[in-house]
């Protein structure tokens, strides 16, 4: 027998899910939803990231007869090892030679053969082979893939990048459902309390873990999404900076000058033009030209911060030796920034010990999280279902609330208020972010940097989000409001995009656009 109108709105209200109070506002619905769906994707990349904060550690002390040579007088000069390491090695061929850590002095050098995956391990002092392995077979290369792309073809990638949006959000709206509704509980939601039950205690943990660890955690996931996000996150830092992001085609797509009676300038004297751009550098790789139009391109580490090396970029016609590319030259404050601060700080390298003690950890609490909250999370939705099921098996009948009549507010009115508190949010959540990027930093004594860099790369998503927002309304008042369908929320979603936009942006300048060198 088929239902009635009226049976088949019972049955819709039964079903409907009761959230507990702290989770009827968006934020606590928004918490909750991520939480479970992203929550074992979130585990599983932040425990492999752990991993990886001492994959070089890792990775020398599973290889030792492959990283440790003997060390000697003098290392060979670049120019002086390839011509060796390709004398001695006739059949080898390899695009790219990187050297070992600078104060190593017992380390080797590694060739590379991108098209075939072979590293070969090269003692700087003869041009010796010592070794070689497939790069891909490593444990570190199959744990670095997991982090980066659960071994997903193509998508894995962006999984992993949403996975790191999803973290930032739980991080945001986990810190508005925490605060307590009285400055006076401050202090019972920042313990545990460890005469309660297991149920409280594990309530406890899972607050009391979250706000401790919402700095660094929030910088993993900021860092983590930008890294798989690049080909938009570049581009935009370039236009924040004043300079056209069409050249960046012209700066990554040098190529040399060749013509039919081309030489080969000696790799000696392109190594000295190199020298005398960046005098304070010495040189951490060299990647080869790949064919008579390619270039040699130069990465160049530093002593300044942070604490593993400033990376820089030279690129160097192959022939003529212009110096077609220089990023301490070439590319914006943040440009530079990006090279050497932002896989640091993802992995926690750019302050020594104690900030990778802190990344370590950093990566392991979206584990103990998603255990604190699935058993938070169970119980009640055991319990919500356990008493729809009674309800759809009782006879009684569950009255249908009526409708209640919304008061359309015009769209001016709507947007304008929700713009003043887009503000007022954009305010206090600004000064939060160079908090959280200083509080990363202040066990190594590093603050000023990871603070700006906060800054910055949060702007550059704030921006991603507000193209987001601009779009929808565009489409929302072209194509909705003239046929009386457009939506309140699309509306709400833009004026606080637009507010926190203009805010994030008027930091921005102040602190990357007004001279200040903390890169």
């Amino acid at each position: 027998m088929p239902f009635s109108l009226e049976q088949f709105m019972i049955s819709k209200a039964r079903r409907a899910w009761r959230w507990a109070k702290h989770q009827k506002r968006w934020f606590g619905k928004w918490h909750t939803y991520l939480g479970i769906i992203a929550g074992a994707i979130l585990a599983f990349v932040g425990t492999t990231g752990s991993i990886l904060v001492f994959q070089d550690e890792i990775d020398r002390a599973l290889n030792k007869e492959l990283f440790e040579v003997i060390a000697q007088r003098k290392k060979l000069s670049f120019d002086e090892l390839i011509p060796l390491i390709r004398k001695n090695n006739p059949k080898l061929k390899f695009d790219y030679l990187m050297a070992g850590k600078g104060d190593s002095p017992a380390e080797a050098y590694s060739a590379l053969n991108f098209k075939t995956g072979e590293q070969f391990f090269v003692n700087p002092y003869n041009g010796r082979l010592s070794g070689k392995r497939i790069i891909s077979s490593s444990f570190i290369r199959v744990v670095m893939e997991l982090h980066r792309t659960l071994l997903i073809p193509v998508a894995g990638r962006y999984i992993v990048g949403f996975a790191s949006l999803c973290l930032m959000v739980l991080t945001v709206s986990g810190l508005r459902l925490w605060l307590p509704k009285k400055w006076k509980q401050l202090k019972s939601v920042l313990t545990v309390k460890f005469s309660a039950k297991f149920k409280r205690q594990n309530y406890d943990w899972h607050n009391v873990l979250g706000i401790y660890s919402s700095p660094v955690v929030f910088m993993l996931s900021l860092t983590g999404f930008c890294i798989t996000s690049s080909t938009l996150v570049i581009p935009l830092l370039f236009i924040f900076s004043g300079k056209n992001p069409a050249g960046l085609q012209q700066v990554f797509g040098a190529k040399s000058a060749y013509h039919k009676n081309a030489v080969q300038m000696p790799l000696k004297q392109v190594i000295e033009r190199v020298k005398t751009q960046i005098p304070d550098a010495y040189i951490g790789g060299l990647a080869l030209p790949a064919d008579k139009f390619g270039v040699y391109r130069f990465d160049m580490v530093s002593g300044h911060l942070p604490k593993e090396g400033k990376r820089e970029m030279i690129s160097v016609d192959q022939y003529t030796g212009k110096i077609l590319l220089n990023s301490r030259r070439d590319f914006p404050n943040v440009g530079d920034a990006y090279l050497s601060w932002l896989t640091p700080i993802h992995y926690g390298s750019f302050g020594g010990l104690p900030t990778q003690i802190l990344a370590l950890t950093g990566g392991l609490i979206p584990l103990a999280l998603f255990i604190t909250g699935f058993i938070i999370w169970w119980p009640r939705f055991k319990k919500q279902r356990e008493k729809r099921i009674k309800q759809e098996d009782s006879p009684a009948v569950i009255p249908v609330k009526e409708k209640t009549t919304k008061v359309k507010i015009p769209l001016w009115q709507n947007f304008k208020a929700n713009f003043k508190n887009g503000l007022k949010y954009a305010a206090m959540i600004w000064p939060l972010v160079a908090i959280s990027g200083g509080l990363y930093g202040m066990a190594s004594g590093i603050i000023l940097q990871p603070a700006v860099f906060a800054i910055a790369f949060t702007c550059v998503l704030v921006s991603l989000n507000f193209i987001c927002a601009l779009l929808a309304e565009l489409f929302n008042v072209l194509f909705l409001l003239p046929f009386k369908k457009g939506s309140a929320g699309v509306t709400r979603y833009f004026s606080l995009s637009l507010s926190f936009f203009i805010v994030f942006m008027l930091g921005y300048i102040l602190t990357l656009n007004t001279g200040l060198k903390v890169f």
